[in-house]
């Protein structure tokens, strides 16, 4: 016979613990009948927007550390808008096992609904191992707006490392899938072909039946003499990314704050 380890429960090896949030449509509003955090996670319902929902994730503890296994499940049902923030930025810190942590974000955005996930900063501290994973599930009337930003190292501090993949379907079918690692042991990571001396990345994914019939052209957003620059580019289906890299956290914040502004015109004045 097996014994299941209760939500956020600590383990050996670290804590395990999953987040759940789920948003329906309601008349004109968005409600949330699943808010349930746990562990790390702590979950607050934030004033209302319109017809938006708010929800702020708040770190209960320090995590991830080494050999946690952490992850948040998100779900806004058809027709239901819904914005995810945290109330800081995380900080990815080396755990007493030596094993990596592992942070996964599940995202699910059904038909005519709409999902805004925009959390502060992920800190990769020295010494830090993380594996973090977003898989995002998009209905063909949906949209989408997904935005990350990753520092590398705390200030007058070496990085720690970090491996992410982001996978998107839309309508069941692939629309992005990518990976990277940044950090000791992650090859070239720190070469002229990835970020240089630039020790902040960061990326913003806008998902828009719009982009069918208009898809924008791609565009440099910011200047290297800025000390970071982004690249506006269209995917092969109805949606848009953009990558920036940059000198630290406040100058990677800066160049997607403009890109923000820059798809606010395409998408035609919706958010991001």
């Amino acid at each position: 016979m097996s014994l299941a380890l209760p939500a956020g429960a600590a383990t050996g090896t670290g804590v395990r613990a999953t987040a759940r949030i789920a948003a329906a449509a309601r008349g004109r509003t968005t409600i949330v009948p699943v808010l349930d955090g746990d562990g790390p996670f702590e979950l607050r319902r934030l004033r209302s927007e319109g017809a938006e929902a708010r929800v702020c994730v708040v770190g209960a503890m320090s995590a991830p550390l080494g050999g946690d296994r952490l992850r948040i499940e998100a779900e806004a049902r058809s027709g239901a808008v819904l914005h995810i923030t945290s109330a800081a930025a995380t900080l990815a810190l080396k755990g007493p096992s030596g094993e990596p942590a592992t942070y996964d974000v599940a995202l699910s955005v059904g038909e005519h609904a709409k999902l805004y996930w925009s959390p502060k900063p992920l800190i990769c501290a020295a010494g830090s191992d993380l594996r973090q994973s977003w898989t995002v599930d998009v209905a063909p009337t949906a949209r989408l707006a997904l935005r990350e930003e990753l520092v590398l190292g705390r200030t007058g501090e070496p990085p720690g490392h970090v491996a992410t993949r982001l996978v998107v379907r839309r309508g069941g079918r692939v629309l992005l899938d990518q990976e990277a690692r940044y950090g000791p042991g992650a090859p070239g990571w720190d070469g002229p072909a990835v970020l240089g001396a630039h020790r902040a990345t960061g990326q913003l994914l806008l998902v828009d039946p719009a982009f069918e019939e208009h898809p924008p052209a791609a565009r440099l957003i910011g200047s290297p003499s800025e000390s970071g620059q982004a690249i506006l580019t269209p995917l092969a289906g109805p949606g848009v990314l953009v990558t920036a890299v940059a000198a630290d956290g406040l100058c990677l914040r800066r160049l997607l704050d403009t890109a923000e502004r820059t798809l606010h015109g395409l998408a035609g004045g919706g958010k991001p």
